[in-house]
């Protein structure tokens, strides 16, 4: 019952379907009773008379940067404790070209049907959600395709059904690794424009007057989140199990995962070489704008590399009130305030006040803090 989960139980629910929610935490449990129509538990036995069970677990990535597939192993055989012969297992969760038929299926046996529907949520999206974002999906059979098609077609209006279970994985793994190499692609430009003495962002805004073959993309400290830093590394994963090595998708990976330190040696400058007992404030540490969600964020990163070369780092974020058991502490004047984050909610008025200097590095489109650096 994460976001995923969350949302696609929500939408379920308003097509008519009878829905039972699973969720291992059980204080996430006890926040959602009462705010939803339909029954959320930490046990699996609920599930017992269900025709379609729908797996939405995170697939992070392991301290060593590898796939983790932990928490989708663990809901398979849950599942498989409790689930009625015969039912339609769809697995939402993102994951390497076949796993649903190598993985989930040997897992749980040859007792259900299975099908893949890898989701496509943007969270803090206001235009796209569940129902008007196409989706992919296909079935290990005819019969778990048609299946998962007339469960979806209740609650997306754009569907299309592929060949194989693998093409609609790899698909999902391609779209976020698209941007991924594309983010840094524009974040190491930033830096060339930066070596050049221009203006990256006005740089980028005069390309995109060109009306066909060019898509902005904005530089900035990082890529976050559950699925961009995260998606390249379960395809490039997948294409090294067949002999093949993605040197492109890992150069793209070392460019955005060495942003934080371009970014601090940046900030090392302004100070003239010497960070050391500088107080400088982080604002918004989640990984993008108007959400409150800190997996894989380059603003964390940023702040413990800043830490490490010895300066009082202190964050502020609207959003997120609690990370590594620190709290969120107020704008205050410093010897430098970064927005890393751009929350909609942000004010930061304390800083104009007391003259703080302060560098955006959330690069948005309407940067009003360049006069600041």
């Amino acid at each position: 019952m994460g976001y995923v989960g969350l949302s696609l139980a929500r939408e379920a629910s308003h097509a008519g379907n009878i829905v039972l929610g699973i969720e291992s935490n059980s204080m996430r449990v006890a926040e959602l009773l009462g705010k939803v129509n339909f029954e959320i538990s930490t046990d699996y036995s609920i599930v017992r008379e269900c025709d379609i069970a729908i797996i939405a677990v995170p697939t992070p990535l392991s301290e060593n940067r590898e796939p983790d597939l932990s928490y989708l192993k663990r809901a398979c055989t849950s599942l498989k404790e409790n689930l009625k012969r015969g039912a339609l297992v769809i697995n939402e969760s993102t994951s390497y070209p076949g796993t649903l038929r190598n993985l989930v299926s040997p897992l749980m046996g040859d007792q259900f049907e299975y099908a893949v529907a890898p989701e496509r949520i943007d969270p803090g999206n206001e235009e796209w959600n569940i129902r008007n974002t196409p989706r992919v999906l296909s079935g290990l059979s005819e019969r778990a395709t048609n299946q998962a098609l007339d469960f979806y077609e209740k609650i997306c209006e754009n569907i299309t059904v592929v060949s194989t279970p693998e093409v609609a994985e790899a698909a999902k793994l391609f779209e976020n690794t698209f941007r991924h190499v594309n983010i840094a692609l524009v974040n190491e430009f930033s830096q060339v424009t930066d070596a050049l003495g221009i203006s990256s962002i006005e740089t980028l805004n005069a390309a995109a007057t060109k009306p066909f073959g060019f898509m902005s993309f904005l530089p900035s400290v990082g890529v976050g989140g559950h699925c961009i830093p995260v998606d390249p590394s379960y395809l490039a994963m997948a294409a090294k199990n067949v002999g093949f090595t993605p040197s492109f998708i890992e150069l793209a990976s070392r460019i955005n995962s060495e942003m934080p330190f371009y970014v601090a040696r940046k900030i090392r400058d302004i100070f003239g070489g010497v960070i050391k007992g500088k107080k400088i404030q982080i604002a918004g540490i989640s990984y993008k704008a108007n959400v409150s969600d800190t997996r894989e964020s380059p603003a964390i990163a940023l702040l413990k590399v800043l830490r490490n070369l010895g300066a009082e780092v202190t964050w502020h974020d609207d959003l997120v009130r609690e990370w590594n058991g620190e709290m969120s502490s107020n704008l205050a004047p410093v010897d430098l305030g970064v927005i890393a984050t751009r929350h909609r909610s942000a004010d930061f008025g304390i800083w104009r006040d007391s003259s703080t200097k302060v560098i955006d590095v959330s690069f948005g489109p309407e940067n009003e803090w360049k006069k600041f650096l």
